[in-house]
């Protein structure tokens, strides 16, 4: 559309130093004619550009002139275009690139070229996930229902059949929440149990749900401090339980090992946990938990001959 056109042009202007008639036909495919018609109705629209001839020649945003920009810091922005980078890396949208450049082109002029960005967010998913990413995001925007088989924590596969809302991360972990017909009722689903995805021809007229009434709904019925576990770490996996315990969480011993007062949802996520470290971590207490553990490696065991 020409309007957006006009406004890409002018945050292109406001964002470099020259542009050639020829960049801009480039960049936005249309004729050099088009581009110097648009031009003209950028400056009698009231945004004064200033023409170069000769081999460096091109267009500029007339000194002086610029957007208020007041309302946000230089922090405001950098914190902006990290997240929308990071949000690039994630969906791989090309739509994510114009906006950089419109975000780009509100920051100071005495800074932008100057400015780094102090945090670099890098969401992007596992093959596995990044896959189902683009379908999904094009399904919620159009409002079609999709269909794809899950796999649940215990195994067990069922159809579903979603009006999808929307995509969030949380964890490291991408999720998509939405309203599942399958079970009448809203519903999160971990991308990485969703299999052989579809996206339907048929439509729906979106519910009044918002990503905030999932987290109070599914966060108000789980109980994280379900299981209460004491931990006994060797010193060979320190920098590990740091990383997973936080460091107000560890008791350091004078023997180099430490010692964790660690909660879970549910002892299948303890024993889960709790084997990931091997033979590095001794379970204290509870006596039911030890018990758990036995069985579990008993059962291990089994499946293997020993001579």
């Amino acid at each position: 559309m020409k309007l957006d056109r006009l406004l890409a042009i002018t945050m292109a202007l406001l964002n470099q130093t020259r542009v050639s008639a020829t960049e801009l036909a480039e960049r936005f495919e249309v004729s050099l004619r088009t581009i110097y018609r648009d031009m003209e109705a950028i400056n009698q629209a009231g945004i004064p550009i200033v023409s170069f001839a000769g081999s460096d020649g091109g267009y500029e945003m007339m000194p002086g002139y610029r957007i208020e920009k007041q309302m946000l810091s230089l922090d405001d922005f950098t914190a902006i275009c990290s997240a929308l980078r990071g949000a690039k890396s994630a969906t791989g949208s090309s739509d994510i690139n114009g906006l950089l450049e419109r975000v780009g082109a509100l920051m100071p002029k005495s800074v932008s070229s100057n400015a780094s960005v102090p945090i670099d967010m890098d969401f992007q998913p596992v093959p596995n996930d990044k896959e189902k990413i683009e379908p999904l995001h094009t399904a919620i925007r159009a409002l079609r229902l999709v269909h794809f088989s899950y796999l649940d924590s215990k195994g067990q596969e069922t159809e579903r059949m979603i009006e999808p809302m929307g995509l969030f991360l949380k964890g490291y972990v991408w999720y998509l929440y939405g309203y599942c017909l399958t079970r009448a009722d809203i519903r999160v689903f971990r991308l990485s149990r969703i299999l052989h995805l579809q996206s339907l021809s048929e439509t729906f007229v979106r519910r009044n749900y918002t990503l905030q009434d999932v987290e109070q709904q599914f966060m108000g019925q789980a109980n994280f401090q379900k299981v209460r576990a004491v931990l006994r770490f060797q010193p060979a996996v320190r920098t590990r339980v740091r990383d997973e315990f936080g460091f107000d969480e560890v008791t350091d011993h004078p023997d180099g090992t430490m010692s964790v007062i660690a909660h879970y949802s549910s002892a299948e996520r303890a024993v889960r946990n709790i084997l990931s470290y091997s033979s590095h971590v001794t379970v204290l207490e509870p006596s039911e938990l030890v018990e758990e553990l036995i069985r579990h490696i008993t059962n291990m065991a089994r499946n293997y001959r020993i001579n």
